[in-house]
C-alpha cells in the first residue's frame, strides 16, 4: 500500500489506520517521489492527495494507470464536483473528501481490494457484437483487440453484458456493480463515458450502451455475433450469473451522499453529519 500526501499529519493518521488494519504502508510526501516508488514497490493500492508538490496527483495517477491497472483511491480537500468527475476520468477507483473519517477510509480501501482481487467462477465467455468478455480472467475484447479497462469499467461491462436490453438505473448500478448503499451517482456516469470510449465505434453516438432519459441506460446488443471472441469460447450473450426477477435491485437509499463502501453504521460512520459531509471525528482523526 503506498499513501501520497505532503501533510505530514494526514499521512501518519492514514498509515496508521491502514497498518492497523492488516497492511504494509509506505509512504511519499510529493509527485515524483510517488511515482519512483510505485514502480520499485509495486504496490496493491495507492491512497493519493490530489495537491501535491512537483506533480500533482492527476498527473500521478494518470502515470501510473499508464503502467496498470493499480487501484487508486483519492483523498483530497478539493471536493466540488469537477474535481471528484476529473479524478475519477483519470482512472481513480474511489474519490474520498477532506475532512474524512480514516475509518470510512479503510472501508473504501478494502472495499476496492476486494473488487480488485475478485475472480469469479470458471464460466463461459460473454458475447455480444465486437464485444467478449472472460470473467474468471478478467479480460475482454474488442473486435480481437484487448481493452485496457479499469476494474470498475470491467466490471460495469459484465453487468451490461448479463443484463441486456434491461434498462438499469444509476442506483441499481452502484449498488450491484459498486456494492455501494450510498454514493455520488455522477461516479456511473462518469464510467459510463468512459467504457463507451473504450467500446463504442463513435462514442458520441453511442449503439451498445444507449442512455434512458430520466432514468439509467440500456445495453443493446447488435444484431449479429461477434468477430472478435477467442477461440472455442462460448457464446453466451446475455449469460446471467446470478438469476434476475423483476427489478432486480436492491432499495438504495441516500443517493446523494458520499460513496461509502458498503453498509456504514453507529461507530463506523463517525462524525459524518449529514449526507456528502464527510466530517470527522476530531479526537479520532488526530487533528486531520
Amino acid at each position: 500500500m503506498l499513501v501520497v500526501d505532503d501533510d505530514p499529519t494526514v499521512a501518519e493518521v492514514v498509515t496508521g489506520y491502514l497498518q492497523r488494519a492488516g497492511f504494509a504502508v509506505d509512504r511519499a510526501a510529493d509527485g515524483p517521489t510517488a511515482l519512483a516508488r510505485a514502480a520499485r514497490l509495486a504496490p496493491d493500492l495507492v491512497v493519493l492527495d490530489l495537491m501535491l508538490p512537483g506533480l500533482d496527483g492527476l498527473e500521478v495517477c494518470r502515470r501510473i494507470r499508464e503502467r496498470g491497472p493499480v487501484p487508486v483511491v483519492m483523498l483530497t480537500a478539493r471536493g466540488e464536483e469537477d474535481d471528484r468527475i476529473l479524478g475519477l476520468e483519470v482512472g481513480a477507483d474511489d474519490y474520498v473528501t477532506k475532512p474524512f473519517s480514516p475509518r470510512e477510509l479503510v472501508l473504501r480501501v478494502e472495499s476496492v481490494l476486494r473488487r480488485a482481487g475478485t475472480s469469479p467462477a470458471p464460466g463461459p465467455w460473454l458475447r455480444s457484437g465486437p464485444l467478449a468478455l472472460d470473467p474468471a480472467a478478467r479480460r475482454a475484447t474488442r473486435d480481437g483487440e484487448e481493452l485496457a479497462l479499469t476494474i470498475r469499467e470491467f466490471d460495469l461491462l459484465a453487468f451490461f453484458l448479463r443484463h441486456p436490453r434491461r434498462v438499469l438505473g444509476r442506483e441499481e448500478l452502484m449498488h450491484r456493480v459498486w456494492g455501494w448503499e450510498f454514493g455520488d451517482l455522477s461516479t456511473v456516469t462518469v464510467h459510463v463515458r468512459r467504457l463507451r470510449e473504450k467500446v463504442e465505434t463513435d462514442p458520441a453516438r453511442p449503439r451498445l450502451i444507449s442512455t434512458v432519459w430520466g432514468v439509467g441506460y440500456r445495453f443493446d446488443p447488435p444484431g449479429t455475433d461477434g468477430e472478435g471472441a477467442e477461440p472455442g469460447a462460448e457464446t453466451a450473450l446475455g449469460a446471467v450469473a446470478e438469476p434476475v426477477t423483476g427489478a432486480g435491485a436492491e432499495p438504495v437509499t441516500g443517493a446523494g451522499a458520499d460513496a461509502v463502501a458498503g453498509p456504514v453504521t453507529g461507530a463506523e460512520r463517525g462524525a459524518v453529519t449529514e449526507p456528502g459531509a464527510g466530517a470527522v471525528d476530531a479526537a479520532e482523526a488526530h487533528g486531520v
